[in-house]
């Protein structure tokens, strides 16, 4: 057992970085390998580039001829480039992307050769639907499902494939993926944010949500991570004590990084910008072989599918470089775990960002608009929106002393809680000139200055403010960003319809002029939405309680955070913007929750296997030998060995005492799942796992670190968290 974990050790510190060859500028490189508008021009008829780009920037219909040209005009690309496969490139709710490969090879009906691709299988395939999940849209024999283009969203070549992305959804019109409940988000609030754009700028025709990701990972020798049963089936660590060295002298955040780290980096950032996705920032974090990467802000659809073709990606690179990437949120206990920031703005066509403050105080009430209105929706829906980034691995790292706790706040700064405040005391109704001027110098005229000085970060904010987008902190890094960006853009599109409706009122009805009735809705805004802003220390125990008081969610596991989804809150919200239809809703909320219970039950299973695999047959061998020692020094010593043997017998009895709660732990952690696997109800049965079965694992994991403490090294079979961490 002990040869697995040496053997690896001596094979990782035998590695070398690889040689990347650097060659010219990467602006060059920038997506030679997608189907992008500089292509476009080079492929298409103007009738087709013209019919693409209305799809793209105002989902218009494409039709059937437009289809075959683009069709034609993609295949003579690919092929050119060496693509011989083509695939519908899809986001199942599995958490990750699905494809299935055709050629475009084809054969006529009188036996002669040709590559082959028109508009109909570029526009839709029937891919089978019966082994992804559908939280019980459709049964399990009822195989037939559609893939659809999103031509929003631009074809890159991958390898040797064509890669189209594209919607996913069931024979009867629902959505079985996480892109097209995206997509409806994205178009709500597009035309909820435009409105209101057009108080302030007539020229708007169109808001886009925004998305810049940070993704954070691990990076271990391969060899190293093949050698643990955990790591290979459950992405973390089951056990493992903590070195006397982990992340407590800071030396590894912005440290120097390694040379095989480095060589990787560059790999995979010369195939992501290949690619299209535009990655700029690469640094180490803040654990030992933690790292991140992040790109320059896009278009949130098209940024969610370069995050998960990205993971794909590193994964491919990571092996190359005999590395395993590690996206699991708690990958190893007592240091930090990993986690995906998503920084969020509105922007529109004109190129203005919605939340960022301009030089007039006309451009500020626009952005205070903007600004207030997250604020209250994120103040309504705080529950909705900490179910989008709910999972069994999250869990580990939500309210863990180094992530957003689980009770969602907003941060915005001292300078700028004391603007909402000065706008809390705006009169009621009609502005006197005094009122208009004061407002328009003192409060709104100084935000830009403000916002200068406003440099300060709270990062146990789930939602913060940070000069010019808010940042969603909680997701998890190995989360689809699709997820916490459907319902942020749903709940913000609802709000913007809301204070819409209320600000025409105003004016129709109370011959307010418009900034008069602006003024007036965000007052009552700031005040109901008071409750969710908190600048102070989010890990707490003041502040728990304060929340409590507050009446804030504060939903610490899985089971508990899904509940809001189904509610009748929550169905209504979706409906009324046309995102999701309550099927799909609960669908969500059924596959979650068996996602979250299978993780937990492969985990025990894992357990199991650890226990009676590895540890214990290590614990008996290694009490065996202090055993023999005993009999030694007695056989030499007689009754005089007690003095000699004194230290060993008291390691025999800890052993024995460890290997005795171990065994009793493990066996009663499989009763337990014996028991929430018989329960037919999902909700019960996710329930049971977190409440009955999860709990063994940290009684389990305590009395194996124990085990390891004691145990000669040379005998212990798993790799340690030092050889992990500190091998590079």
């Amino acid at each position: 057992m002990m040869s697995s974990r040496f053997t690896a050790i001596k094979e990782s510190q035998n590695r070398n970085a690889i040689a990347i060859q650097e060659n010219g500028r990467r602006s060059d490189l920038f997506g030679v390998n997608v189907f992008n508008e500089k292509k476009m021009l080079q492929y298409l008829t103007k009738d087709a580039f013209e019919g693409l780009k209305g799809a793209m920037d105002s989902g218009s219909k494409i039709d059937r001829k437009i289809a075959d040209q683009v069709a034609e005009a993609i295949k003579g690309w690919a092929i050119s480039m060496g693509a011989t496969h083509y695939t519908h490139w899809f986001q199942p709710l599995t958490g990750s992307t699905a494809e299935k490969h055709d050629a475009f090879f084809d054969l006529m009906p009188d036996g002669t050769a040709l590559e082959k691709f028109g508009g109909g299988q570029l526009v839709q395939q029937e891919p089978d639907a019966s082994s992804f999940p559908s939280g019980g849209i459709r049964n399990t024999f009822e195989a037939r499902g559609y893939t659809a283009w999103d031509p929003s969203s631009p074809a890159f070549i991958y390898g040797t494939t064509l890669c189209i992305p594209t919607i996913f959804v069931s024979y009867t019109g629902e959505a079985l993926d996480n892109k097209a409940p995206l997509l409806r988000a994205l178009g709500a609030v597009d035309e909820a944010a435009t409105a209101v754009a057009k108080y302030f700028d007539k020229t708007v025709t169109k808001v886009n949500a925004t998305l810049g990701w940070e993704q954070e990972y691990f990076l271990i020798d391969k060899a190293l991570a093949y050698s643990r049963p955990d790591i290979m089936m459950t992405g973390r660590t089951l056990v493992g004590e903590t070195p006397a060295k982990g992340q407590q002298l800071d030396d590894h955040y912005f440290g120097v990084i390694p040379s095989r780290v480095l060589s990787f980096m560059s790999d995979l950032e010369k195939e992501c910008t290949k690619l299209g996705i535009p990655v700029k920032t690469r640094h180490n974090e803040v654990a030992p072989n933690q790292f991140e990467l992040a790109p320059v802000f896009e278009e949130a659809n098209l940024a969610i599918d370069h995050n998960l073709l990205l993971m794909d990606v590193m994964d491919k690179i990571a092996d190359k470089h005999h590395f395993k990437v590690l996206f699991h949120e708690k990958p190893f206990a007592g240091i930090n775990g990993s986690g995906k920031h998503n920084n969020w703005s509105l922007q529109t066509n004109t190129g203005v960002n919605l939340l960022s403050p301009g030089s007039t105080p006309m451009k500020n009430l626009q952005f205070l608009t903007f600004f207030i209105n997250t604020i209250k929706a994120v103040n309504t829906y705080e529950e909705l929106l900490r179910s989008s980034i709910a999972s069994a691995s999250n869990d580990h790292r939500l309210g863990a002393n180094e992530a957003p706790p689980a009770i969602f706040s907003i941060f915005v700064g001292t300078q700028l809680s004391n603007v909402l405040d000065e706008l809390e005391g705006v009169s009621k109704g009609k502005l006197s000139p005094e009122e208009k001027t004061e407002l328009k110098l003192n409060v709104v005229g100084k935000i830009p200055e403000i916002l200068m000085d406003n440099t300060d970060r709270n990062r146990t904010s789930p939602f913060a403010f940070t000069g010019n987008k808010f940042e969603m902190r909680g997701v998890g890094s190995k989360t689809n960003c699709a997820k916490p960006m459907t319902i942020l853009n749903t709940i913000v599109a609802k709000q913007l319809k809301d204070f819409k409706k209320e600000v025409d009122a105003l004016v129709d009805k109370k011959n307010l002029k418009k900034d008069e009735a602006v003024f007036n809705v965000l007052r009552e805004y700031i005040k109901t939405s008071k409750r969710i802003r908190f600048d102070g220390d989010g890990y707490s125990v003041e502040w728990e309680n304060e929340a409590k008081r507050r009446k804030l969610s504060n939903n610490k596991n899985t089971p508990e955070a899904l509940e809001v989804l189904t509610s009748k809150d929550s169905i209504a919200l979706f409906e009324s913007m046309d995102v999701m239809s309550e099927v799909e809703v609960g669908a969500r909320q059924e596959v979650d929750l068996e996602n979250y219970i299978m993780h937990l039950q492969i985990e025990g299973r894992v357990y199991n296997e650890l226990v009676y695999g590895y540890i214990l047959p290590s614990a008996l061998e290694y009490q065996n030998k202090l055993i023999k020692n005993v009999s030694g020094l007695k056989e030499i010593y007689g009754a005089a060995h007690k003095k000699f043997t004194e230290g060993q017998l008291t390691m025999i009895e800890e052993i024995a005492e460890h290997v005795v709660s171990i065994k009793k732990m493990v066996d009663a952690m499989a009763d337990a799942r014996k028991k929430a696997n018989a329960l037919k109800d999902t909700k019960k049965k996710a329930k049971s796992y977190c409440f009955d079965v999860k709990p063994y694992f940290c009684e389990i994991r305590s009395h194996s670190d124990k085990l390891e403490k004691l145990m000669d090294n040379t005998l212990w079979p798993l790799t340690k968290y030092r050889e992990l961490l500190f091998i590079e």
